[in-house]
């Protein structure tokens, strides 16, 4: 009986019948009828528990997670219901959700036709890094009746770990590298710097820098040379994180210090990208 409970109908149903056998005191026309209603209701929860509770009513539920959730951004998690019985059935799905996102009221409502499969999703935003461990899956089967449901526990206890946000990663990539490759009549140009990394030796010309002038190489071909250099690569960059009590302070519902490790890892990603050694 741990798997019964009571709808909302139920109740309806038999407060609206003490009302009515209360009223009987002053009408006695009506005690007959409510003892009518009164059998056909009971008749009708029995009916109900038959329906439910037969062995053939079987749900199948399964949940799909991506292989890790990306900290403070908007994960998708999908569930695949299938009514594996005969009877139409209403559904309400209640997913255990890890304790970390303090969700107590999530549910999903659905109708299932015989041997009819659904699909649904919903969304989570987690904020804290670390291992989250999502429990069964409860489905609470109601018939066209509707006058007791029966609990449907399917087990999916599984776990999946929060890391920094990789999706930021690669959109912040994208930025960065997207903005001369993306748009149209924009060609590649190689960036001339001041660094000191040598790249060629060229002719003079109006406007460059006298202190690049290559003297040796002048006096050889009797013009004027310069030496050109390119920005430099393969530069030593670290992302230095401060843990102090301060970082713990909570910001939109994330920590200063998980920002912050978003954004090195952000950093240390485009700096890789560029050819530059990138630490931490």
């Amino acid at each position: 009986m741990k798997n019964l409970y009571l709808t909302n109908r139920f109740f309806w149903l038999f407060g609206a019948l003490a009302v009515l056998f209360v009223a009987s005191f002053w009408a006695p026309l009506l005690f007959p009828v409510a003892q009518g209603i009164f059998v056909l209701s009971l008749a009708l929860v029995v009916l109900d528990l038959v329906l439910l509770f037969n062995r053939k009513v079987e749900i199948h539920a399964e949940r799909h997670l991506p292989k890790v959730f990306n900290l403070s951004d908007i994960n998708t998690v999908k569930l695949e219901v299938e009514n594996r019985s005969q009877l139409p059935l209403a559904v309400t799905l209640i997913d255990e959700l890890p304790p970390q996102f303090q969700i107590r009221n999530f549910e999903k409502h659905l109708y299932l036709k015989p041997e009819e499969q659904q699909r649904i999703s919903y969304e989570l935003r987690p904020v804290e890094r670390g291992e989250y461990t999502f429990g069964d899956i409860n489905a609470f089967l109601a018939s066209i009746i509707g006058l007791v449901e029966r609990r449907y526990a399917v087990p999916q206890e599984m776990s999946v770990p929060v890391y920094p946000s990789i999706l930021q990663m690669k959109q912040f990539e994208l930025r960065a590298f997207g903005r001369t490759t993306h748009h149209k009549g924009i060609k590649k140009i190689r960036r001339i710097g001041h660094s000191y990394e040598f790249e060629q030796i060229k002719n003079y010309v109006r406007g460059d820098d006298y202190r690049s002038v290559n003297w040796k190489a002048s006096s050889r071909r009797n013009i004027l040379m310069v030496n050109q250099y390119q920005d430099e690569r393969a530069q030593q960059i670290y992302c230095i994180i401060d843990k102090s009590r301060a970082m713990r302070m909570p910001f939109e519902g994330l920590s200063l210090m998980d920002y912050a490790i978003n954004t090195s890892l952000v950093i240390s990603n485009i700096a890789l990208q560029k050819y530059d050694r990138a630490g931490t």
